[in-house]
Parts: structure tokens; sequence; C-alpha cells
């Protein structure tokens, strides 16, 4: 029995290899044939040109790259900065080696060159090389700078190393105000920190904001006791600083804890903020023993007398939300964008505000106070030509002059032949544009381009002396002789133009003319021109105006960018030139004018 139990089991095995051989081949040697081709290399990290941004000292790398041949590898070896680092000599795949796992992690700050060679068996060779850099570790930039986040990656405090806790799902932006990224708000998300480190005596936050109105109402940095047992606000210690809804703007608020009450600073409209600019916006807060100060692009909209911040019961730091501890009111999660948040164990002074703007955006902010709401630009021609929000010159085109006389202050522009200024648009369009100015025309040239911002015409066949492309931007100008000088508005709206063409409304005699102040206004729908605070024309736009390819301002003449039909240099006078993130009102438009005489 046991006999015939083997010989069935020896017939059923050899059955199993005859069926898993059938049909196979032994294996023949093939002639690979000659080695064409030197080896080829792919280094997929680090990448040419990248720039290591760590805390440590010495930062980790991974090394990742694949070599292949036609035939057969011999080797493949990596170096770093003339070291050799591995050498690889042996491989599962004769043709390709893939390696993703090389681990450097004693790279200093500086530049490096990573090599790869890659050898086959015929002596064929290849070098692929990569440079990059590792930038050193931050450190305070400032005097009293104890946090700084640039949201760049990750939302870590570059100088305590602390990474801030996440709750919800905020996101890095690849829009940013500096650097490569900024912090990106989205609902029910915030960031916090452990607050220990933040309760000094003295407290002061910068930071870039672009405003997102919705939700209509949010926190924006907070350190506040717990909800009271009802889950309402406890504003006798801490602070908190968020924004609210305005008819429409956004208005930014800071209340103070100071242990037996609470201090509110509340700049009323000088604290608004337009979302629709689409703009980043500075924004600082300081806290001292004596006052606290809010902040809106350097200048102050709000300030007011304090006994002190009070600390008690302060457990968390939030970072783009009310929550958790400031929630009674709906001051819930920020969707706008953040970038470049400061924090100091000092009440910053104003002129270390100016100067971190200047730093982190390259804008200069002036001591000039805007005159009136929503002021962005004034030039009043007082012997230069000077913007005195930031203390930046126009350049000038030409031999303009100065006028001998002016409606206020020391001087006006006095327009030449082949003469005008031009001054960047940065920071200064916005989805509502006005200007006001005053104006004494001089009917030579019979016209003449008054103010313009407009795109480079590049396809008309006369450029770039002959350019009129009428889309984006807005022209104003005059044309007429020397009895009759009407003033026409064009604006572009991006896929079209409108008119604004009063005709005799909008038109007077030029001899003997007096100062005459003028205006123009651009909203959403509609576009305006004044005469001495009337309206003298008006039209609908289709649009809301177009800025694309609008970097520059023209003042005094249509060149460079509107010269087709004749609009070159004005040789009038023009005295304190003023621009308007806004469309100013009739009434707005005459307190400006009065406010001159």
């Amino acid at each position: 029995m046991k006999t015939i139990y083997q010989l069935c089991l020896l017939a059923i095995i050899g059955a199993v290899l005859y069926s898993c051989d059938e049909g196979i081949d032994s294996l023949t040697e093939v002639d690979p044939g000659a080695d064409a081709s030197a080896p080829s290399i792919t280094i997929n990290s680090p990448t040419e040109g990248l720039a290591l941004k760590v805390n440590e000292e010495l930062a980790t790398i991974t090394i990742k790259f694949e070599a292949q041949d036609d035939i057969e590898l011999g080797s493949v070896e990596v170096w770093l900065d003339g070291s050799r680092l591995s050498n690889y000599t042996t491989f599962k795949d004769y043709r390709r080696l893939i390696v993703d796992d090389l681990v450097y992690n004693k790279l200093a700050d500086g530049q490096h060159e990573l090599s790869i060679i890659a050898n086959d068996l015929d002596g064929k060779s290849t070098t692929e090389t990569v440079n990059f850099s590792k930038e050193p570790a931050y450190v305070a930039k400032y005097d009293g700078e104890i946090l700084y986040m640039p949201f760049e990656g990750g939302f870590v405090d570059l100088l305590s190393f602390e990474e801030a806790e996440q709750y919800g799902t905020p996101t890095i932006s690849e829009e940013s105000l500096a650097g490569d990224g900024a912090y990106a708000g989205a609902e029910n998300a915030y960031l916090t920190l452990d607050p220990e480190r933040f309760k000094n005596a003295e407290f002061s936050a910068i930071f870039w904001l672009k405003v997102n109105a919705v939700p209509d109402r949010a926190g924006i940095l907070t350190m506040s006791p717990p909800l009271d047992d009802a889950g309402g606000n406890v504003l006798t210690s801490g602070f908190r600083f968020f924004r609210e809804n305005a008819g429409g703007k956004q208005r930014f608020k800071l209340n103070v804890g100071t242990g037996a009450g609470n201090s509110w600073f509340d700049g009323a409209e000088a604290a608004d903020i337009d979302p629709g600019t689409d703009e980043w916006v500075n924004i600082a807060f300081t806290i001292s023993g004596t006052e606290a100060i809010v902040y809106i692009d350097g200048q102050i909209v709000s300030q007011g007398t304090l006994t002190g911040i009070d600390w008690t019961d302060v457990n968390i730091m939030s970072i783009m939300s009310g929550v958790p501890n400031f929630s009674g009111w709906n001051h819930l999660s920020d969707q706008s964008l953040m970038d470049e948040l400061r924090i100091f164990n000092k009440a910053i002074s104003q002129d270390e505000i100016k100067q971190i703007i200047q730093d982190d955006s390259g804008i200069v902010v002036s001591d000039y106070p805007p005159t009136f709401n929503g002021e962005v630009f004034y030039m009043p021609f007082d012997e230069d030509y000077m913007n005195l929000f930031t203390d930046t010159e126009a350049s000038v085109i030409g031999s303009p002059n100065f006028a001998g006389e002016s409606v206020s202050g020391d001087n006006a522009y006095a327009g030449a032949t082949d003469s005008y200024l031009s001054f960047p648009t940065n920071g200064l369009t916005s989805d509502e544009f006005s200007a006001t100015f005053w104006y004494k025309v001089n009917a030579e040239p019979s016209s003449a381009g008054i103010l313009v911002a407009g795109p480079e015409d590049s396809e008309n066949a006369g450029y770039p002396e002959t350019q009129n492309l009428r889309t984006n931007g807005f022209r104003f100008f005059r044309e007429g002789d020397a009895t009759r000088q009407i003033f026409k508005l064009n604006v572009g709206t991006g896929d079209a133009e409108a008119w604004v063409d009063g005709g005799d409304a909008a038109a007077f005699d030029p001899s003997g003319s007096e100062w005459v102040h003028m205006a123009i206004t651009i909203s959403a729908d509609t576009a305006t021109i004044y005469f001495d605070g009337v309206a003298v024309a008006t039209n609908s736009l289709p649009a809301g105006i177009d800025w694309s390819g609008c970097d520059m301002f023209s003042i005094g003449s249509g060149a460079p960018r509107f010269t087709e039909w004749g609009h070159l240099s004005d040789n009038s006078f023009i005295d304190e030139l003023r621009f308007y993130n806004k469309a100013l009102t009739e009434e707005e438009v005459q307190e400006i004018r009065n406010y001159d005489l």
C-alpha cells in the first residue's frame, strides 16, 4: 500500500513540473549589439536654482535621480560640492538605476553643486549637475521682534521654530505680498500658538492683508480668556483685533482688556478698507502701558489712552479667527490672505512701522496724511514733481517747468512742447478711480492729452511712436481751437471702450482763461467729468475700468500711449493733482474744490 502511495505522489509531481515548463524554451544567449550611446541621467531633487529655506543650521536633503543606459550600467557616482557621497556598482536592473532615498543631513548655508556621473561598460560617461542653495536661518531683523511667520510653505515661526496648530483647512496661497506664499483662510480654519511668550507689558503686531469680505465679520488676531458659562466674550483681559462690515467696507477694531475693564479703539471711517480694491494693505497695532494705536498703511487710524493690558486667564493665541475664545459675537474664521506676520515685545513706533512696510514692499510711506477719503496720490507741484504719499518724484520727459503762479501752495506745473511727467501706477489702480486738479488751459497746441493711463499698443503699425489702444485704462484730453476747447474722457473696459463727451457743456473758450477745477470719476458703471464741482458730461459703462497693461500715468500729455490722433504734450498749467481709490460724489468734488480756495 505504501509503495502504491509513493508511486502516485511521484506521478503527480512529474505532471506538475511538466505543465510548468510546457511551451517555454531554455534560455539562449542573445548578442545585445553595439553600445550606441552614453548613459542618460535625470535629477529630480534638488532642482536647479532651488533656495532651501529651513531653520536648522545644518539641513537635511533627500537626493533623487535616475540613471539609464541602452546596454548596461557600469557605475554611478554621486558628488556634492566636490566630495563623493555614494558609488553604485551593482544594479537589480542592469540597464537602470532609480534612487529616491539618498539622504544627506549636513547641508550648510551657501551655494551647492550636486553632480551625478554615470558610466557604462563600454567606457562612455555622462555627467549631470544642478546648482542650489541653503539660505541662513532667520534672525530677528527688528528690535523687539519675537515672532516672524512669512507663510512660505508652512505655518512656522522662524524665530522660535514653533509650528502653529492648524484647525480646519488653511492653505498656503501662491499669491503673496513678499516671498513665495501667504496664509489663505478658509471657512472654519485658523491657526493657534502657545500664548505665554507673548504676554508682555507691551505688545505689537504688524502684517499684510488682502481682505476677503466673506464672511462679513471675522477675528484676525486674538488673545482672549475662554468664553463665560453663557458662551459670551470675556473682555477684561487680553486683546481682540477684528473686522466688521461697515456699509460694504470692512472696519478694523481693537479691544484691550485692562483687568478692571476694557478699552475700545475704533477709528470709524478712517479704519475702513474697501475689499473691492483687491489690494494688499498693511495693518499694525501697538499696546503699551499708556496707550494703544491702530495703523493702516503706516497711518494712524485710531489712538487712545490705556492703563495697560491684563493677561489673566489668556490661554491661546488665535490667528485669522476669533475662535475659540472670541466667538460670542460671531467673529469667526477670516477667509482673507495674510502675509509677513510679525509680533514684538514692545510698542513699535510709527517710524519702525514705515520701515517694515518699505522693507516688505518697497513702498515708502511719507508723513503726509490723506486729506480726503479715498485719497491715494497727491502732487501739489510746489517746486517739485513729488507724490507726497510716497515721497517719490515723477519721471521727467523733456523740459516741463513751473508756472510761477498757483491756486494753492507755492507753484504749479507748466507744460512745454514734447514734455510731460510719468508716474508708475503701482498701488494706484482700483475698481473705482477719481482724479481732481486745477487747470489753466493754453490753447496751443489745439489738442493735447491731459491725464492718460493706457497699455502699450505694440500691434499698431506705427509703434512705438504711434499708439492708441483704448480697451484698457483711460484717456482724459482736450481738442478744439483758440476759441473753443472741448474736454473728453475715454474709458477702456477690457472688451470695449466708453466715451464721455458732453459737447458744448464740456467746452469753454480758452482765451483769457482762468483756473478751472476739474475732476473725472469712474465707477463700476458710470464715468463723469466735472468743471468747478458741476457735472458737465456723464455716460454709463458696459463694465468697470480694466487696468490690464496700464503700468504708468502720463501727466500733461497723451504720449507715449495715446498719440495717434495728435494728443501730445499740453502747454497748460496744472495744480493740486490728486487720485482716489473711489468714485467721488458731486458733493465730495465740491468739497475738494473749496478746500483749495
